[in-house]
């Protein structure tokens, strides 16, 4: 399956980014690099993670990257990855 990132995903990598960078690039880049990786996954075996708990919805799911999750839903032939949020914070909900 073909993987697609939102803006707002992009933004959510590029702000997890910056904030990890304040202390260290190397860690940074490396969160960023473990993210973009499960997102092979994702396009090999979407249903491999698990329903996100807030929306209950079989298309809407998530996998977990400590302490981030990756909110994806699945499409006929495409993944769209919606956010990347800190696990601590509450979802948004303009996700659907």
């Amino acid at each position: 399956m073909k993987i697609r990132w939102t803006d707002k995903a992009l933004d959510n990598l590029q702000n997890i980014h910056d904030y990890i960078a304040q202390d260290s690039r190397f860690y940074a880049l490396r969160m960023i690099d473990r993210l973009t990786s499960r997102s092979k996954q994702i396009a090999f075996m979407p249903f491999s993670g698990r329903k996100v708990p807030e929306y209950q919805t079989e298309n809407i799911r998530e996998l977990i990257e400590e302490p981030y999750r990756m909110i994806y839903r699945i499409n006929e032939d495409s993944v769209d990855i919606l956010t990347v949020i800190h696990g601590a914070r509450l979802l948004p909900n303009d996700l659907k």
